[in-house]
């Protein structure tokens, strides 16, 4: 499979990102994403301006804290976004990091209950979506409970069963059972991480090496569900600029190691104008092949 390339819009406004999707369209770009934060902007509303500005580059989120989402209202907003482009939306879905943003409105409930409540979501968003029109999905769950639609219709997505999910799988070095990594394995893609506890953070560098181990784990959970890998997506975050985060480019050592995604992440691009021109040129440059 040909890598194909994507950048993550930072720190920018709503028009500001429709802007730059509009751009990276034209310069050779597969994909746009942006983020969500809590009462910064809303990802899914730009997004959907962005599908009406474009016609070929997709769209999507890195990341999308599902824990925090009901998930019929989940399901709402990436089905609409999905019928606005035509079917170019992909969801990025990540446990979420909580931080005084986050916890300025609720409180954070720990990691192992926003893990079950990510399973939970992302269960009922599948079967919202799959059922579509027919409005017959049913879901008895820890957190959540549905029944059929009777009134008023959904609407089906364009992508069927429904639009394309990429979870962040994380490898723990030493651990025999690897439960993020499962969880990615159900979906359409991963976002690989690796985690070491005890570490002050708890993030390890991602490597190649290390990333075709993952992809090993996903690989055999993936055929142990009687799950395809063809077609399956594996998305490196980096900056081919040198800037932010551990990954830099070139691509081609991460596309040797499985990649499929090679995702442009530019966080140490200041807000305001300085760093919007910076973006532009950056996007206008095209993707590093």
């Amino acid at each position: 499979m040909v890598l194909r390339h994507a950048f993550v819009v930072p720190m920018t406004t709503e028009r500001e990102l429709v802007e730059l999707a509009v751009l990276g369209e034209e310069h050779g770009w597969d994909m746009v994403l942006s983020w969500e934060a809590v009462l910064r902007h809303d990802a899914w509303v730009a997004l959907g301006a962005a599908a009406l500005s474009t016609s070929r580059i997709r769209l999507g989120t890195m990341l999308t804290p599902a824990s925090r989402w009901r998930p019929w209202d989940l399901a709402r907003v990436v089905g609409s976004v999905d019928r606005l482009s035509a079917g170019r939306v992909t969801l990025g879905v990540g446990l979420g990091a909580p931080n005084g943003n986050w916890l300025a409105f609720e409180p954070d409930e720990g990691r192992a209950q926003r893990a079950r409540l990510v399973d939970e979501v992302l269960e009922v968003y599948r079967g919202l979506l799959t059922a579509g029109s027919r409005g017959d999905y049913t879901h008895e769950g820890e957190r959540y409970a549905v029944r059929p639609v009777t009134d008023i219709p959904p609407l089906d997505p364009v992508q069927r069963p429904h639009p394309p999910v990429w979870v962040v799988g994380a490898l723990v070095p030493g651990r025999d059972r690897q439960r993020s990594l499962e969880r990615a394995a159900r979906w359409q893609g991963v976002v690989p991480a690796v985690v070491t506890p005890g570490q002050e953070d708890g993030s390890t560098p991602l490597t190649p090496s290390l990333l075709r181990d993952l992809l090993g784990r996903v690989r055999a959970e993936r055929e142990r569900l009687g799950l395809p890998w063809e077609g399956y997506d594996v998305v490196v975050e980096g900056d081919s600029h040198g800037g932010f985060g551990d990954i830099r480019g070139p691509a081609a050592p991460w596309e040797d190691a499985g990649a499929t995604w090679w995702v442009e992440s530019w966080w140490d691009l200041p807000p305001g104008p300085e760093g919007l021109a910076e973006l532009r040129r950056r996007v206008r440059l095209g993707p590093r092949r």
